[in-house]
């Protein structure tokens, strides 16, 4: 379990900037980025409220979930679907609420829920607002678009660091959309 890539933006765009590495801080997100802060960054959050406190300081993408987006004829590459962190081997999307992910040796995120693929998934690229949804046997909806965390402890984080996982206490909380 390692991290693939990473990236960030100062602006709100679509995708991000991919780096070699990104410095965490605790409480407030990645420096530099757009999203980062100690209240909602994230504009259609902010219209809402925006006192509300920042449950999305960091967006994490599993590198399976692009593969198997673009072994469906989508152009996705890391950092094109705005996440600053791809995963490879972390099964980010069955990982119950406030699992805390160890990358490297210093940085700890608290996943808070998962990220809700919007419309802007399809002005990247026709269906892909589709391509990350589903349904399980039941019928519920399934969303694959990553998961959003806040940074618990900060540091530096490079690619190819290794990724710890620690599951909270029992009883688990299914992730939700934050």
């Amino acid at each position: 379990m390692n991290v693939v890539a990473l990236s960030k933006d100062d602006q709100h765009r679509f995708s991000k900037v991919p780096a070699e590495q990104l410095t965490f801080r605790a409480g407030y997100g990645i420096e530099g980025d757009t999203h980062a802060g100690t209240t909602v960054q994230h504009r259609s959050r902010v219209k809402v409220d925006p006192t509300q406190p920042n449950l999305r300081q960091v967006h994490l993408i599993a590198a399976e979930t692009l593969e198997e987006l673009r072994a469906d004829g989508f152009d996705v590459q890391a950092a094109t679907l705005g996440e600053n962190v791809l995963t490879l081997g972390v099964d980010l999307l069955s990982l119950p609420t406030d699992t805390v992910l160890q990358l490297g040796d210093s940085v700890q995120l608290r996943i808070t829920g998962l990220r809700n693929p919007c419309a802007q998934l399809d002005h990247y690229q026709k269906g892909l607002t589709a391509a990350l949804l589903d349904r399980d046997a039941d019928g519920k909806l399934i969303r694959k678009a990553g998961v959003m965390a806040v940074v618990e402890a900060g540091g530096t984080v490079q690619t190819g660091d290794v990724i710890a996982v620690q599951l909270p206490t029992q009883p688990h909380r299914s992730l939700e959309p934050v």
